[in-house]
Formats: C-alpha cells, structure tokens, sequence
C-alpha cells in the first residue's frame, strides 16, 4: 500500500510528515529505517505521524520516530512542521492547535509572518524525571566522557539533553563524543548531546548529536535546552538566538516554572507517494 508524505524541514532538520488522519498508518521500525534512509527511501532525520487525539484537550496527536526506527517523546523542528502541514493539508484552520505527545501537550502556533511559534512547556530540572542518574541536582554536572570530565546541564524538553559549553561550535568533538554522552550509563534513555558556544548574552552557536540521528543540521529542543542552560548558568539573557548549522532559531524564557517558546521557519519540500 502507497503512503502520501510530505518532505519538510526546519533549519535543514528533516522530516518525512504523514498524515495518519484521513490514511491508515501502521508503519513497523523496519519500514521507517527504510523510509528515513537517505540512499534508498525518502531520506529524514525523523518521520512524524499525525493522527487523531486521544484527549479531548488536544486537537491532534503527533508522534516522532527517529531514523532508526525508535519512537521518542518530543521534537521541536518537527512541532513547527507539525502545524504547517496541518494547515496546508486542510486538517484544520485553526492558526493556534493543540498538539498532545509523548512528553505532553505542545501548543504551536502560525504567525503572520510565515514563522511559527510553539509553547515547548516548561524544562525539567529534576535528575529523576529527565532521567538522569545524580546523587545531586546541581546545575553543572561532571560526566565521565571519553577519559575527561565534561561539565554538563541536564536537561529535558520533554527529551533528555545533555549540554555543554565549548570555546569553538566548529572545533568541538561531537562525532566522536556525541555518541559517547548519547549511550552514557548515567542516561537510562539515552541522551541527546549538545554542544554550546556562548557568543554573547543572548546570543550563541550549536550542533547537537541526536540519540537516533546522529549529529543534525538544527534541533529544535536542543535550542530550548541550551537557552535554558545558559541562563541558569548565568551566561545568557533572554531571549536567546541560537544559531545552528541550518539557521537560526529565537528562544525566549522567563525562569523557573515557566515554559519555554520557540520560534523559527518551517518548510515544505516536496509531497509524494512511498510503498513502504
């Protein structure tokens, strides 16, 4: 059976978007490691499924699966796609939805301008719930990595990170140890790993390595994080522009308890069939 898609990106963080509402979508991982393969299927650092929701609070459900086929909780790049897709498929014509996933309820929104703004919720900072395995909940944190010690911010956006500050973005180690900090013992689920430079007090450079992906050109989360990070460190102001190897992204918090709003572009590539 074909599958309609449609091939969007924010940031150059890319996404095969399905529509699970008005098609029956039961994909097993090995047809999305096919799907995301870049060489013999579509080609995406993830494949989001919008469906119907299950909470009355929501007006849709939106899941991510990662390349390798893996189901996770949150994606910010693809929370942006989310709502365009939305719109330009005719799902609905709300500008502001309700998105219910994995981590929660999300409330992206389209703005005027073609940007799209969403609600990521507050960051958690507890080790238990992001999980992260510490005898304390200190802001910075030594982890073994590869014979050194790096200090790192745990953090979740509804998805674990794991977040750093390096004098230089493009000198940092991310290839060889992003897969280190991503399968670290001390992160029961596997982590995502950033890696921050601060240029100035609301502005920084990032490249995360992310658990299921490999390193990606933006991610969207992982902004979020690192904000969040360089502000409870007390490096950073904000609002903050991060700025990616894809483009920028503006995150913007007030503290504590507090939710975090994103906002960058989302766009759309192409739409085609795939058999799976």
């Amino acid at each position: 059976m074909k599958i309609r898609f449609s091939k969007m990106h924010g940031l150059g963080n890319d996404f095969v978007v399905i529509d699970g509402v008005r098609q029956s979508v039961a994909l097993t991982p090995a047809q999305i490691r096919f799907i995301a393969d870049r060489h013999l299927g579509v080609g995406c650092d993830q494949l989001l499924l919008v469906e119907r929701a299950t909470r009355p609070d929501a007006d849709f459900r939106y899941r991510i699966f990662n390349a390798d086929g893996g189901e996770v909780e949150q994606c910010g790049n693809g929370a942006r796609c989310f709502v365009r897709f939305a719109h330009e498929q005719g799902l609905t014509g709300k500008r502001e939805i309700r998105v219910e996933t994995l981590a929660g309820v999300i409330g992206p929104r389209l703005e005027a301008d073609g940007q799209v703004t969403v609600d990521m919720g507050a960051p958690v900072l507890e080790p238990a719930r992001i999980p992260f395995t510490s005898p304390s909940a200190e802001i910075v944190q030594s982890l073994e990595v590869g014979g050194r010690c790096a200090q790192i911010t745990a953090v979740s956006m509804g998805n674990p990170h794991a977040v750093q500050v390096v004098p230089d973005v493009d000198a940092a180690p991310v290839a060889e140890e992003g897969p280190l900090i991503e399968a670290h013992p001390r992160f029961p689920r596997r982590v995502n790993a950033g890696f921050m430079q601060v240029v100035g007090r609301q502005r920084i450079r990032l490249r995360v390595f992310e658990r299921g992906a490999g390193e990606t050109l933006a991610c969207g989360t992982g902004a979020c994080a690192a904000a969040v990070a360089g502000i409870l460190r007390g490096l950073l102001d904000s609002p903050v522009r991060v700025e990616t190897r894809g483009g920028e992204l503006s995150i913007a918090w007030r503290g504590l308890g507090t939710p975090v709003s994103m906002t960058g572009p989302a766009v759309t590539v192409f739409t085609g069939e795939i058999e799976p």
